[in-house]
């Protein structure tokens, strides 16, 4: 099982907050989706309190997932990376790496908004050094070229967020649990104020649980002939 935040920033970070802490007491690190710039002009490298937090959150355990780069300069009904040419996305993805590396919060992961990437972007992953690419449906080893097959269950972003999806979102987590699927559970946090999807979302996260499912976050671990290289 995994459990992936998104959209944090300085007016969603209380409630990010309260939602990790929440996992945290149920023994489930977070993998923490992060952009360097969200809507309404907001700027990561302009917010030490949520800089300071992630690094926190990722020395105890947790994960952080490239999510992005300028949400803000995007079309509204367009993914970021959806269907960008390889040069453009080149470029984002090198200005986000380099805000990210600046404020000690680089990552080799990527998750694109709304989980929707183009061939473009894919191509030019590897080459910015990213090794992980998690997707709606997969998570891709850019490194090795392996796919693991599990569908993301999400609240927000892409997602509705409405008390029925809540309910059909809940159901659906338990039953592939309780067949021994891979739950991946996706928060914006954007909602995470709102009892009704917080509550859905940490039912899905106790269910799998009590199905057996063992918690973990996103990441890359290098073959074992590079770590002897290294």
């Amino acid at each position: 099982m995994t459990v992936s935040v998104s959209a944090i920033g300085a007016h969603t970070l209380d409630a990010a907050h309260a939602f990790a802490a929440e996992l945290a007491a149920r023994g489930v690190p977070v993998s923490l989706l992060v952009a360097p710039r969200l809507k309404d002009g907001y700027r990561l490298d302009a917010d030490a309190a949520t800089v300071d937090w992630l690094r926190v959150r990722r020395e105890s355990g947790d994960s952080l997932v490239l999510h992005g780069y300028d949400e803000a300069a995007t079309k509204r009904r367009r993914a970021e990376f959806a269907v960008l040419p390889a040069h453009e996305a080149n470029l984002r993805l090198m200005a986000a790496d380099r805000v990210l590396d600046h404020l000690g919060l680089r990552t080799r992961l990527f998750a694109a908004p709304r989980w929707s990437v183009s061939d473009g972007v894919r191509s030019m992953l590897p080459r910015n050094g990213f090794r992980l690419l998690i997707g709606p449906d997969s998570v891709t080893d850019l490194v090795r070229g392996t796919v693991e097959r599990a569908r993301v269950l999400g609240i927000g972003e892409a997602f509705l967020a409405e008390a029925w999806w809540c309910r059909t979102l809940v159901l659906s987590a338990e039953r592939t649990a309780r067949r021994g699927g891979t739950v991946r559970l996706a928060v914006s946090a954007r909602h995470l104020r709102r009892p009704g999807p917080r509550q859905a979302a940490l039912d899905v996260v106790d269910l799998a649980l009590l199905h057996g499912c063992l918690p973990t976050v996103y990441q890359w671990d290098s073959p074992p002939r590079l770590n002897r290289v290294a």
